[in-house]
Parts: C-alpha cells; structure tokens; sequence
C-alpha cells in the first residue's frame, strides 16, 4: 500500500495527483486545500469541486 491514498472515499489507490482548491466564502485568497487523488479519480474530484464554483486546479505528483 501506498504512504499516500487516493481521497476519494473507498479508494486505497497510490495518489499521484494533487488537487487543490479552496472555498472562497471560508478561504483567504492565498489559502489552499489538497486532495489526493489516483488516476481514475482525478477528473471526478476536480469536477466535484468545479461544479460548486470553487477555484480548483490539479497538479502532477504528491507531497514528498
């Protein structure tokens, strides 16, 4: 098993993305939440999160 799993619930997946977003009525400008996600969940997490209009972006690799 991976130090590092997917945040989609019920996934055990090795992360290799991150997602990162924040929700602009609770968050500052310069704050940033990240979720981990697997190959097959980067798209439904990113849009997840595009579908309740908050700034969300994915990028390559996790934390080290």
């Amino acid at each position: 098993m991976s130090e590092f799993e997917c945040s989609r619930a019920g996934c055990r997946r090795e992360a290799t993305k991150h997602v990162v977003w924040r929700n602009p009525r609770i968050h500052a400008a310069d704050r940033e939440k990240i979720w981990l996600a697997c190959e097959e969940h980067v798209d439904f997490l990113h849009d997840y999160l595009a579908a309740r209009d908050f700034p969300v972006s994915t990028r390559e690799g996790v934390p080290a």
